[in-house]
C-alpha cells in the first residue's frame, strides 16, 4: 500500500526528494533560462498550505458510509481532508498549478481502500445504489486528468477507489515465466517481489516509483526500455476486471483466436469500464549485465536514420532515445556545474565541435540488458551500426547519467514552478515516413503558442520507443507562467500542440492516455462509429455510468 503521507500532496514524489542541484548550478541555470526566455527568472509565490483548501463536508449519508465500512473495514473508508485532496487530482501541470494555489475543481466524497476483489464488487454495488461515481485510483500519476473525480449529470458525488491495498504477488510460474499480482501493487514493490525470485518485468515508465500495475494496464503504458521488453500490452497475459455488471476475466494462455481479444479492450480503458484487480504478466530472468552508452550525431535527421536502422537490425537493444538539438542543448545545460574546475563532458563536446558536431547536433542514449554475452554482442554491433550512420561515440558517461536520473526529471518540474517557469510534456507516435515532418511541425506550433500566450518559451523533443514502422515523439516545453491565468495559458498552448499533432497524422497519445485533456479530439482519431462502439461496450459493462465519468469518450 502506498504511504501517501510520505509524498508531496501538491507536487511530485517523496517528501525530502528534489532535483539535487547545488546552489551554484541552480543560480547558473536560472540565469541561463532567463536569458533564453527573454525575462528574469525569480522565485514565485509560495505554494498554499493544505489547510488553505476549503472542502465542503462529505455528502455521504451515514448508511452509505456504514455499508462501505462493512465492505472495506473501518480504516478502509476515509473522509479526511488529506485523503480527499490527495485523491482529487493526478500530477499534470494544471493539477499542480491549482494545488499550489490551494484550489481543486472537485474532491471525492470519500476514499475507499478495498482489500480484496469481493470488497471491490461491494463498493461498485453500493455506489450504484447511492447514485455515486467511482474513480479507480492507483498511484495517482496521471498527467491527462484521468483521475479527476467528475460526476455524470444527476450523480450525488464521487468515490475514489484506491487500489493500493491490493498489492500481493499471488503466483509465480517459473516454468512459464509468468507472475500473477493484485493490480494495486506499485512498481518498486512489484520489482522487489520478482527480484527476490530472480526475475524482472522490465517495465519502467518514468512514473515507475509512483504508479501501479493496474494503472499501467488502464493507460496502456510503456516503460523506458520498451524496445527490448515491449509495452504493457506485450507483457499482459490475462486479467480480472470488476465491472458494475460483473467480473470480466481472460484466460492464462500465451495466445487465443477465440474472438476479439478482451485484454485489448481493457488496455487503455482508463477505469471507465471497471477496476483491474488482478493481472498475470510475462517476466524474464533478471539481467546479468546492463550497458548504456551515448552517441552524437550531426543532425536530427542523421540520428533518426540511425535509430531506424538500429531498430530494424533487431540486435536486442532495449532502449534508444534520440534528443533533438534543443533537448540536447538543454540536457548539457542541466549537467553544467560552475563549481567544477574541469568538466569532462564539456571538454569532450568541445572536441566534438571541432570534428563537425556543432550546431544542430543531437545526442542518442542507447542500451541493452540481459545475459552478459548477449549484451556485449548487441552493444558491439549497435555501436558499429551507429558509427556507420555518422555517430560519434560518447562512451558510457551519458548512459550512467540517464540511468541515475531517469526517475528524477519530474522533480525538476516542481523546482521550475517554484521559480515561475512551467514545464510540460506531450507525446505522440508517427510512422517513419512522417516522423521528421511531424517533429518539425509540432515543435514549430509549440514555439508559436509559447510566443503568443507566454511571450516566449523553449520547445524540444526526443524520439523513443521505436518500432519497425515508426516511433514515439516526446515533446517538452518551458515557458514563463502568467500567475493570473496560469491554467488558461496552459490550455491554450496545449490546444495548439494537440491540433498540430492531429494535423500531422499522429495519435493523441502514445502512452499518457486520454483522460480529460485529450477527450475532445477522440472522435477525430477514432471516428464517430468507433466512439459509439466504445460507448456500447461501456453500456454493457457499466449500464448506470458509475465508472470514471467524463473520461475517454
Amino acid at each position: 500500500m502506498i504511504a501517501r503521507e510520505a509524498l508531496r500532496w501538491n507536487g511530485w514524489g517523496r517528501l525530502g526528494e528534489s532535483a539535487h542541484m547545488t546552489r551554484a548550478r541552480e543560480a547558473a541555470l536560472l540565469a541561463e533560462l532567463g536569458s533564453r526566455l527573454g525575462r528574469p527568472v525569480a522565485r514565485a509565490a509560495e505554494p498554499a498550505a493544505l489547510d488553505a483548501i476549503k472542502l465542503p463536508p462529505s455528502k455521504l449519508a451515514p448508511d452509505v458510509i456504514a455499508r462501505l465500512r462493512a465492505a472495506c473495514g473501518e480504516e478502509g473508508v476515509r473522509t479526511s481532508a488529506f485523503e480527499r485532496v490527495t485523491h482529487a487530482t493526478g500530477r499534470s501541470l494544471p493539477d499542480l498549478m491549482r494545488l499550489r494555489r490551494g484550489e481543486i475543481g472537485a474532491a471525492p466524497e470519500a476514499v475507499v481502500y478495498p482489500g480484496d476483489e469481493g470488497a471491490v464488487v461491494a463498493v461498485l454495488r453500493i455506489a450504484a445504489d447511492a447514485n455515486l461515481a467511482v474513480v479507480p485510483f492507483g498511484g495517482g500519476s496521471s498527467v491527462v486528468g484521468g483521475v479527476e473525480p467528475r460526476c455524470a449529470p444527476g450523480q450525488a458525488g464521487a468515490l475514489a477507489l484506491d487500489t493500493t491495498r491490493l498489492d500481493r504477488l499471488l503466483r509465480l510460474d517459473a516454468l512459464s515465466h509468468t507472475a500473477t499480482f493484485q493490480a494495486g501493487v506499485d512498481g518498486p514493490a512489484l520489482e522487489a517481489a520478482l527480484a527476490a525470485r530472480g526475475f524482472t518485468l522490465g517495465h519502467f515508465p518514468q512514473s515507475f516509483e509512483h504508479s501501479t500495475l493496474g494503472g499501467w494496464i488502464a493507460t496502456r503504458s510503456v516503460g523506458q526500455q520498451s524496445d527490448g521488453y515491449g509495452g504493457i500490452e506485450d507483457l499482459l497475459v490475462c486479467l480480472r476486471v470488476v465491472t458494475p455488471a460483473g467480473v470480466i476475466r481472460t484466460l492464462d494462455v500465451p495466445r487465443a483466436a477465440s474472438g476479439p481479444e478482451l485484454n485489448e479492450l481493457m488496455l487503455g480503458s482508463e477505469g471507465t469500464f471497471g477496476v483491474v484487480v488482478e493481472a498475470t504478466v510475462r517476466i524474464r530472468p533478471r539481467a546479468e549485465r546492463c550497458d548504456d552508452r551515448g552517441m552524437l550525431f550531426r543532425s536530427f535527421a542523421d540520428g533518426v536514420a540511425a535509430v531506424r536502422a538500429l531498430r530494424r537490425a533487431e540486435l536486442g537493444v532495449a532502449m534508444a532515445r534520440l534528443s533533438d538539438a534543443g533537448e540536447t542543448e538543454l540536457s548539457l545545460l542541466l549537467r553544467q556545474d560552475p563549481s567544477r574546475r574541469f568538466d569532462p563532458a564539456a571538454a569532450a563536446l568541445g572536441l566534438a565541435e571541432r570534428l563537425g558536431y556543432g550546431d544542430g547536433r543531437c545526442a542518442l542514449v542507447y542500451g541493452a540488458e540481459g545475459g552478459s554475452f548477449a549484451v556485449r554482442s548487441a552493444m558491439f554491433q549497435a555501436r558499429a551500426l551507429l558509427r556507420r550512420h555518422g555517430g560519434l561515440p560518447l562512451g558510457r558517461g551519458p548512459g550512467r547519467s540517464w540511468r541515475r536520473e531517469r526517475f528524477r526529471t519530474p522533480y525538476l518540474r516542481d523546482w521550475l514552478l517554484d521559480h515561475g517557469v512551467a514545464a510540460d510534456t506531450m507525446e505522440t507516435s508517427l510512422p517513419w515516413a512522417r516522423l521528421e515532418a511531424g517533429h518539425d511541425a509540432v515543435v514549430r506550433a509549440l514555439r508559436g503558442a509559447c510566443a503568443t500566450h507566454a511571450g516566449g518559451g523553449l520547445a524540444m523533443a526526443h524520439l523513443s520507443h521505436s518500432y519497425r514502422d515508426g516511433a514515439c515523439l516526446y515533446f517538452t516545453i518551458l515557458y514563463p507562467v502568467d500567475a493570473a491565468r496560469d491554467v488558461e495559458q496552459w490550455a491554450a498552448i496545449k490546444r495548439a500542440a494537440t491540433d498540430a499533432i492531429v494535423a500531422a497524422g499522429g495519435t493523441l497519445s502514445h502512452h499518457h492516455g486520454v483522460g480529460v485533456d485529450h477527450k475532445d479530439w477522440m472522435a477525430r482519431e477514432r471516428g464517430a462509429l468507433g466512439i459509439e462502439a466504445l460507448r456500447a461496450v461501456k453500456g454493457a459493462v457499466d449500464p448506470r455510468g458509475v465508472m470514471n465519468p467524463g473520461k475517454l469518450t
